[in-house]
């Protein structure tokens, strides 16, 4: 994945790579392939998130937490599927609350590569995940790396926009300097907890206000169907 990697993020990221965490990571990936699993998304995919929004250019992050583990959903954007799959649960009342807050008409397909080529970096937790078996990358290194991320961004910028949907996201998020950037926090949009306080939240709006009053060029969140956009590699 280094090979690969944004060199924004490169950048930022390359004092990690032969940390114990990121060995732990490679020798348990290599393990799973040896095992003959099946891990989602591809491994060039693995960082597609900060590949399709490089450091300097991001405004917003949202926060996921594993990729989804179905074949051919994940394609390293959290909340997000490729562009021939059902939209899953948890983005469409992503989408629901974005007709309520922007009267923005949800779209056809769940690919938010829009969002991301915008300045939204959609980061998972957790990067990788075994084929029908949710969480099954956990606490392998990846939480480490992608704390990394986030500390990066809260040091580096300033005036950044973090959603933090449900009790892990906000964990996560717990270090990120209030006083410089903008934290909103929620229920999770899944159908599980999305009725205990994810609906009218205005994420949307908040995050366009805030990111205007800083003099900074807010995000288009309508999202355009497939024949006008770009769509990241299935």
């Amino acid at each position: 994945m280094w090979d690969d990697l944004d060199d924004t993020w490169y950048q930022a990221l390359k004092h990690t790579r032969y940390t114990q965490p990121m060995q732990q990571l490679a020798d348990f990936l290599q393990q799973e392939t040896v095992a003959g699993h099946k891990i989602y998304p591809a491994e060039e995919l693995y960082c597609a998130a900060l590949n399709a929004t490089p450091l300097d250019k991001v405004k917003v992050v949202i926060l996921g937490q594993d990729p989804y583990h179905g074949a051919g959903q994940a394609h390293g954007l959290s909340f997000s599927v490729a562009s021939d799959m059902p939209i899953p649960a948890s983005l469409r009342n992503i989408y629901k609350e974005l007709q309520q807050d922007l009267g923005v008409e949800s779209p056809a397909h769940g690919c938010l590569i829009s969002w991301a080529e915008q300045g939204v970096l959609l980061l998972n937790s957790v990067l990788s995940v075994r084929q029908g078996e949710a969480a099954s990358h956990r606490k392998q290194g990846w939480e480490q790396w992608t704390d990394e991320v986030i500390h990066t961004i809260n040091r580096e910028k300033s005036h950044v926009v973090f959603i933090l949907w449900g009790k892990d996201a906000q964990q996560k998020g717990s270090a990120i300097d209030a006083s410089k950037h903008l934290i909103l926090k929620a229920a999770h949009p899944s159908p599980l907890s999305a009725y205990r306080g994810f609906f009218a939240g205005a994420y949307f709006s908040k995050s366009n206000a805030y990111l205007e009053k800083h003099g900074i060029t807010p995000i288009q969140w309508a999202i355009p169907d497939l024949q006008s956009q770009y769509v990241l590699l299935l």
